[in-house]
């Protein structure tokens, strides 16, 4: 058994995954065996994919879905078919530095040593963000979108999701808090930190790791803060619903966990899910009792008037 499974979520991917795969195989860091879970590709991922498994035998390993799961079920359900001590996750498209593995490893052991054997521990990195052909567009994606990735609490994470699941590296005891993938979970990566927040711990390493490729086929992608503002300016409407989507994934994790919190955690996610019920003044309040915020005044001031 590897020390790490890298779990890839493939779909349509033919135009970068082959350069992926390879600059995983080619770091620092050998101990690993790449999953590689296809969604119902139409192009010609598979047969790549199949080659890169021929040639490195026990490294790389194809599945194929029998039917299209999403991104979201298709990174969590991956993570639970590993049997690894630590899980990471791979988009198809980025293009992992030398040391990504190495220093993920070494970042998250030294965690569990500080909080605790068998406590869940989330540990995430900066990406570098490039365009198509690899040209840097930005040498910090948290720098550029501005998001303290510091704050990893649970108050702060219950609002703002703060990882790229693409740096995420996580131990056997978040994988054994991953059941069923609920209705309302937003992203895997949110979920996931949700986890470590609530259950053990979130840490941060502010170097970037990968280089994080923006083009026209990203499901999630990098955004200026700018982009953001204006984005967030032109419809106020589609903000509101995507608070409220929000508010509905920590009624999920409520439901999914609730009878396991600490008293203290469940009246922090009870408080956050029951928001959009709430009055005009007693909403605010509870932003402020709890700490529910987002990265910078200007998000918090959108929430606030928002909310």
């Amino acid at each position: 058994m590897s020390e790490i499974t890298v779990v890839m979520a493939s779909y349509n991917g033919e135009a970068y995954i082959e350069e992926q795969i390879n600059s995983i195989l080619s770091g620092t860091f050998q101990d690993f065996l790449i999953q590689i879970y296809d969604d119902g590709s139409t192009d010609r991922t598979r047969e790549i994919v199949k080659e890169i498994a021929k040639e490195h035998p026990g490294r790389v390993e194809l599945f194929c879905n029998a039917k299209n799961k999403g991104v979201v079920r298709n990174f969590i359900e991956g993570a639970k078919n590993s049997d690894a001590p630590y899980v990471m996750f791979s988009d198809q498209d980025d293009v992992w530095l030398p040391e990504k593995l190495s220093k993920s490893l070494a970042g998250i052991k030294k965690r569990e040593k500080e909080v605790g054997e068998g406590m869940p521990v989330v540990f995430f990195t900066d990406v570098k963000v490039v365009n198509g052909e690899l040209m840097e567009i930005a040498p910090s994606f948290h720098e550029s979108s501005r998001l303290d990735a510091r704050k990893t609490d649970l108050p702060h994470l219950l609002m703002e999701n703060k990882m790229n699941g693409c740096t995420m590296i996580i131990n056997r005891a978040v994988v054994e808090k991953l059941g069923s993938v609920p209705g309302k979970l937003r992203m895997h990566d949110w979920w996931i930190g949700l986890i470590g927040a609530a259950f053990g711990d979130v840490s941060y390493l502010p170097e970037a790791t990968l280089l994080y490729r923006q083009h026209e086929g990203n499901v999630v992608g990098s955004q200026s803060f700018l982009n953001y503002v204006r984005d967030r300016l032109s419809s106020v409407q589609r903000q509101r619903e995507a608070l409220k989507k929000t508010e509905e994934q920590a009624e999920d994790f409520l439901e999914v966990f609730g009878e396991e919190l600490s008293e203290e955690k469940r009246e922090v996610v009870e408080a956050f899910a029951a928001l959009r019920r709430e009055g005009f003044i007693r909403k605010r309040y509870l932003l402020i009792k709890y700490g529910f915020w987002k990265t910078g005044l200007i998000r918090n001031i959108g929430v606030f008037l928002l909310i």
